[in-house]
């Protein structure tokens, strides 16, 4: 048992980021690298944030063991740096402009090669300008094709970049030659053609597809990034009565941290002395910040706001409520995969089966070729491998998703990515946060009560409401100020001011007392509250408002009912989402009083009411454990972890930076009538993928068996290579105009 026991403590689990995958292939590459190096139980590697984990025995191997087993199969992990995601994410940064630089370049040269090749082939010289403008556009900006066809062929496996850089090398090659020496073929009665612009076009074109995956792989952790800046680098630590300022690194489990106003809160903790307000949205996501005082939870991340507090550092690092979030979002987030991954399913079955073909159709025409046998098995075999160029397949997902993506942006919806756009239609499950979503997410006054008052009496009271709000410090205040004012309220000096705690506040005026708080404050002064505004202040309280008391000594003089107003268009958009046959959610941190009159008057019979970021993630997972495809609409830091665990995310354009981060589409409206819009784009542009998809596989049903030369032997047809790099061209074209009809297209 205590070898057992001793085994299990050696045993670890790390993660590590891994840089020279290009592909859901080589991803598989270096898994399977990591499972049969020695001393690995386990291991796994995500190729959306390209990180590997390894479950390894310390005593067996180490982390810079595992990296040079990776490297002897050409890729590689960080290890041993003190910050490794940063320096990933420096090196995914480099790599997409060292990218762009090469497509740019690419298309630049291999622009006047088509040109040449297509319109201009009889000038002088033309086959020679061609091969050395081509030259470059294969080897040096489009080296990497080449670099990692061959990492696969070492491990015996196959992607898009190994026919990529067969059929573009074997053009390449072939042309030099009939460049070179035309009288080869001259002598036997065929006209030498060449293959420069088919070859760096496709480079050009697939470098363009690269180039949008490298873009999009450049943002996967900027909503880390956002996240961990949400908390502060120093902290002011008392010791021995004395302030300290010491980095965030140093604070410990029972360190007392001073609090300006103001201050973002650094460490998970308990409150000692003070009291202030404390803005605690990215957790709760309600906009009104809560009273904090002793023996009251802090939480990092949240903003500390007119009050001077001391507190004990309860959860420092890791174990903090801002960390988790940070944790699981990445977790979330990396349990994603791309829907490039489907075509390199595809690709590594139809790649070795199309050089199969080639290889075939070249021994086939060598045994039964007749006295022409090398001359026909070389053309049709490269005729195979030209008409077979992966360019439309290439181009089938990238060329629908801009197009989509223009699409939505027309309609005021920003698309990060294309898995949203996949999934999108599947969507049958839908959760709306409350604040902010359905809700402006800003407290407004809905409604001024007054007691029996004369008009003049009203405004002299109003003012005086005024002037008390101004004084307040309470988050509230400033939306009855805002309200006042734009009435036309007036200031007038008190002769006193007291901020009543918990209650609300007091001002003294020319003798007489004046009150404004809660119901609480008006029973301990034991004012009298008439009939009828006790009536209306529960019935206020009914449809989800917060009611504030305004009295003088002896009588309520008004009541002021605040409340989050429901966006115009929710009610109709949750009706539009239930008549696609879409469930509809509500999920809030608000209480259930204002939940259930908020979802009664949007029409959701499905909600839940004070609920924390993590069990909305956790509610995400339990409706997909249902098998539900889940959409999830938020707009604050407290939905990051149930967005980045959904399956399609929307952000509202109004909401927090991490939000919009997270999600991977975002509104720029806050009409949540664009959610139905975002649903029908998905499921327009994924009818476009899988058309483009046939195009693109058709003409190689189609045209691979031609280009071998079946036909020969019925009527003497052979398909010339030029008609064959025709043939890729318009299966590229089609595709490219499919993808365009989508702008055409209403939602």
């Amino acid at each position: 048992m205590k070898n057992q026991s001793a085994a299990s403590k050696s045993v670890v689990r790390q993660t590590f980021p891994v840089t020279g995958m290009s592909c859901a292939a080589c991803a598989s590459s270096v898994e399977s690298t990591l499972k049969t190096a020695p001393g690995v139980q386990d291991a796994g590697v995500n190729f959306a944030n390209e990180t590997a984990w390894a479950e390894f025995d310390e005593t067996q191997t180490n982390p810079l063991a595992l990296q040079q087993t990776i490297r002897s199969a050409g890729y590689d992990i960080i290890v041993n740096v003190e910050d490794p995601s940063k320096v990933q994410h420096d090196l995914q940064l480099q790599h997409y402009k060292e990218t762009r630089q090469r497509t740019i370049w690419a298309s630049a040269l291999a622009f006047p090669v088509f040109l040449i090749g297509m319109f201009f082939m009889d000038m002088p010289y033309a086959n020679w300008i061609s091969m050395v403008l081509t030259l470059p556009v294969l080897f040096w900006f489009g080296r990497s094709f080449y670099i990692n066809a061959w990492k696969q062929a070492r491990h015996g496996k196959a992607n898009m970049d190994t026919l990529v850089a067969l059929s573009t090398g074997i053009a390449y090659i072939f042309s030099v030659f009939n460049t070179l020496y035309p009288e080869f073929w001259h002598n036997r009665g065929i006209h030498p053609h060449v293959y420069f612009e088919a070859a760096a076009v496709i480079v050009a074109f697939i470098l363009l597809g690269k180039l949008l995956e490298e873009k999009a792989k450049s943002n996967t952790s900027s909503a880390i990034k956002k996240l961990m800046g949400l908390q502060p680098n120093t902290v002011r630590v008392l010791e021995s009565g004395q302030e300290k300022e010491v980095p965030i690194a140093e604070v410990e489990t029972g360190s007392v941290i001073v609090l300006r106003p103001g201050e973002r809160i650094p460490v998970d903790g308990l409150i000692l002395s003070g009291s202030s307000y404390v803005d605690e949205s990215m957790i709760t996501g309600e906009p009104v910040p809560v009273r904090k005082e002793k023996d009251d939870k802090l939480f990092a991340g949240t903003i500390n706001q007119k009050g001077s507090l001391q507190f004990v550092a309860e959860k420092v690092g890791s174990e903090t409520l801002l960390a988790n979030i940070i944790k699981m979002v990445g977790e979330a987030q990396g349990s994603k995969a791309p829907v490039q991954k489907l075509v390199d399913k595809v690709a590594g079955i139809f790649v070795p089966v199309v050089i199969s073909i080639a290889i075939l159709t070249f021994i086939a025409w060598m045994i039964f070729g007749g006295e022409d046998a090398f001359t026909h098995a070389l053309l049709t075999s490269i005729t195979v491998l030209v008409i077979a160029c992966p360019c439309a397949l290439g181009l089938a997902t990238p060329t629908a998703i801009m197009v989509g993506v223009g699409k939505g942006a027309e309609n005021n919806i920003l698309i990060k990515d294309a898995e949203s756009l996949e999934l999108g239609h599947k969507v049958n499950a839908l959760i709306l946060d409350k604040t902010g979503t359905i809700t402006e997410g800003k407290p407004r006054v809905t409604e001024v009560v007054w007691s029996a008052l004369s008009e003049a009496h009203k405004e002299q009271v109003s003012n005086l409401l005024y002037s008390l709000e101004m004084h307040s410090e309470h988050p509230l205040a400033e939306a009855i100020v805002g309200h006042l004012r734009d009435k036309g309220a007036t200031a007038i000096p008190y002769d006193s001011f007291e901020s009543l705690t918990a209650r609300g506040v007091r001002a003294s005026f020319l003798g007489e007392s004046y009150f404004a708080g809660n119901r609480q404050l008006i029973d301990e002064q034991q004012i009298h509250l008439d009939v009828f505004l006790a009536d209306r202040a529960k019935a206020l309280h009914e449809k989800a408002n917060t009611v504030i008391y305004f009295a003088d000594e002896d009588n309520v003089l008004a009541l002021i009912a605040i409340s989050d107003k429901v966006k115009a268009g929710s009610k109709n958009a949750v009706r539009t989402l239930k008549e696609m046959g879409i469930d509809v959610y509500m999920l809030t941190g608000d209480n259930k009083q204002t939940a259930a009159a908020i979802a009664a008057e949007v029409g959701i019979s499905r909600y839940t009411a004070e609920v924390l970021p993590s069990e909305k993630a956790d509610f995400v997972k339990e409706l997909q454990k249902q098998g539900k495809v889940v959409a999830m609409v938020g707009d604050g830091i407290n939905d990051s972890q149930a967005l980045a665990q959904a399956d399609v995310s929307i952000a509202m354009g109004k909401g927090s930076d991490i939000a919009m981060d997270v999600a991977k589409i975002t509104l720029i409206t806050s009409d949540l009538q664009s959610i139905p819009k975002a649903l029908r784009l998905s499921r327009q542009t994924v009818r476009t993928i899988h058309q483009n998809l046939f195009w693109a596989f058709i003409y190689n049903i189609i045209g691979i068996p031609l280009a071998a030369g079946v036909l020969y032997a019925y009527n003497g047809f052979l398909l010339d290579p030029m008609i064959a790099g025709a043939a890729m061209a318009l299966s590229s074209v089609s595709v490219v105009s499919n993808s365009l009809r989508l702008k055409t297209t209403k939602l």
